[in-house]
Formats: C-alpha cells, sequence, structure tokens
C-alpha cells in the first residue's frame, strides 16, 4: 500500500467526528467481520466458537479517546465484567487492555490503580492480563506500568513492537515476561521507529527468535505466512517446544491460517475485539498492511456490497472535513 493510502487511513482512524458517527452508524463498515460484538454476551459466543477449535482468545474492549475520569472507570468496570464473564463462562481466554482507555492521558497513577484493580481481580481466576502498546508517546509509561504492576503481580505481560529502534533494548530488559510480539500499528516519525517494511521484517523476526530462544512464553503476532514458516523451520531447527509459543491473529482475518496452523499442532490465540468503540481499531487494521485491506475485500465487500458503501461514506466524509478545514 502506498504511504498516502495508509496515512489517510490512519488519519480516519484519529477523527473523532468520525469515531463519534460510527458508533450510531453501528457496523455498516463491515466491522462485524473483525469485531466479535457489541456485547459481552455476544462476544462470549463467539469464544465459545473458537474454543470449540482449539483456538484460545485474547479480549479487547475497544475504546478510544478517554480523556474523561467517567470514562475511564466505565472502561474499568467492563473489563471487570469480562473478566467474570470469563471465569463463569471457563472459556479459555484472557484479557488485553489499552493504558489510555483506562487513564493514561489523564493521570499515571490514576490509570496505574485502574489497571491494579484489573490485575488484581484477574489474579483471583488465574486470567493473564496483557497490556497493550499503542504510540510512541505511551510507550515509556506502559513499561513502567508493567514493571510497577509486576512487582506484586504475575499475571501480567505486555507487546514488543518491531518497528521502534528500542525494540531489542526492551524485550531483553523484559525478557522473564510472557511477550507478544507484532510489527506495530501506529504511524511513527522516523527518528523513533523504522519506515522501511524489510526493516520492520527482519527485525520482527529478530526479535521472534531472541524471545523464543532466551525469554517466557513468545505471543507470535502475525498473519504472514512467510514470517511464519520461518519460525515454524527455525522452532525445529532448535528443538523449540510448542508449548512455549503461539501462533496469534486478529479475529476475522487469515481464519483459515489459523485453523490450518492449529491442526498442525501449533498452539493459536485470536485477538478478540469487541464493544461500541470499534471505529479506530477498524481503520488501524485497514492502514497497517496491504494484506488488510485484500483480505477484506475478499471477505467482506464480496459479500456485502454495503460495507463498500460505508468505507465511501467515511472516505467523502473525511475528504469533506479536509476541505472545510482548508478553507
Amino acid at each position: 500500500m502506498d504511504n498516502p493510502v495508509k496515512d489517510f487511513f490512519m488519519q480516519l482512524s484519529e477523527n473523532k467526528m468520525l469515531n463519534s458517527a460510527a458508533k450510531r452508524w453501528g457496523f455498516v463498515f463491515g466491522a462485524n467481520r473483525v469485531v466479535a460484538g457489541v456485547t459481552i454476551e455476544e462476544t462470549m459466543e463467539t469464544i465459545k466458537k473458537l474454543n470449540e477449535s482449539g483456538i484460545s482468545c485474547t479480549v479487547d474492549h475497544l475504546g478510544e479517546f478517554v480523556y474523561e475520569k467517567s470514562e475511564a472507570i466505565k472502561a474499568k468496570n467492563q473489563i471487570l465484567q469480562v473478566i467474570k464473564a470469563i471465569n463463569e463462562n471457563q472459556v479459555d481466554a484472557h484479557i488485553s487492555l489499552k493504558p489510555s482507555q483506562l487513564g493514561l492521558d489523564i493521570d499515571y497513577d490514576f490509570c496505574l490503580g485502574n489497571i491494579e484493580e484489573i490485575v488484581s481481580q484477574a489474579d483471583k481466576y488465574n486470567i493473564f492480563i496483557n497490556i497493550d502498546m499503542e504510540s510512541y508517546r505511551h510507550l515509556q509509561l506502559s513499561y513502567d506500568l508493567l514493571d510497577t504492576l509486576s512487582k506484586n503481580h504475575n499475571n501480567v505481560g505486555t507487546v514488543i513492537q518491531a518497528y521502534f529502534f528500542r525494540a531489542e533494548e526492551d524485550l531483553k530488559k523484559h525478557q522473564d515476561f510472557r511477550l507478544r510480539i507484532v510489527k506495530g500499528a501506529y504511524k511513527e516519525a522516523p527518528e523513533v521507529a523504522f519506515l522501511d517494511q524489510e526493516k520492520i521484517d527482519q527485525n520482527f523476526i529478530d526479535l521472534i527468535e531472541l524471545h523464543l530462544l532466551n525469554g517466557k512464553f513468545t505471543s507470535i503476532g502475525t498473519h504472514d505466512h512467510h514470517i511464519i514458516n520461518h519460525v515454524k523451520e527455525f522452532v525445529r531447527k532448535n528443538h523449540i517446544s510448542k508449548n512455549k509459543f503461539e501462533f496469534q491473529m486478529l479475529y476475522g482475518f487469515r481464519s483459515d491460517l489459523l485453523y490450518s496452523l492449529r491442526e498442525e499442532g501449533y498452539a493459536c490465540c485470536s485477538y478478540v475485539p469487541f464493544g461500541e468503540d470499534w471505529y479506530g481499531y477498524f481503520m488501524r487494521r485497514l492502514a497497517e498492511r496491504p494484506q488488510n485491506i485484500n483480505l477484506l475485500v475478499k471477505q467482506v465487500f464480496t459479500k456485502k456490497t454495503n460495507t463498500m458503501i460505508g468505507l465511501g461514506i467515511a472516505a467523502i466524509t473525511f475528504a469533506a472535513l479536509l476541505i472545510k478545514k482548508r478553507k
């Protein structure tokens, strides 16, 4: 995908007006193909179906633009309800959460208190909490949260984004944690991150290999079959147990590949997002890689013409906003 197109979708993901409108429009964009549901009940049903096929899940309660304490507390309470539902339904799932949704852009200590409550509740049920990484401006603060929480809890881990220059250093510092390694989904400055896709891919592979050899459990977050094949060969040559890692994919993307890997005996996990605040997540998935656009064309657009109309509405609306701003 050309960078201008990627930039376009990233700008769409960050547009508060469209984010608010998307909540009213519902899943007109075809987001129901990549978002598990709006309610916890719907999400539990999705997880049960995935579990039946041997796929574990990590659950993300979607949220964007949280700058009020009341919104962060509401998000915290929703995640606590998800933890309760996971325990009551006895499903194979854990939690992924974003610090910004829980108040990181409001106050660090306030955010820490919210996540501490979540981690403590999850610890009672032996449920793992993964602290997702966001844009660079949140990066160090998110590691600070992890380091503080891990002093009293061992059910927390985080994400390493391969496009950051500091990724190897961060991975080595946290090699005793369960880590998800990904390429990275945000638009970052050239001063802090690789912009060249080949360099990102190579660093991604290097980080995976490093953690597989020296770290704790590794979640490999990718839909890239070239990298997946590389990992399969690497673990074979290095006699790495299949119990030390899993392949993790976004819900709704490359399901055929995920099920195929599970049939081969590999541990597999689906990243299951849910909630009304799905818009920013959906747009970042479109921006992230050309393959995601192609997959949606195959899986969604050809089946639901209103999806293309929905994206057209988003594009036209965004263009109108730009024109209005320039005027």
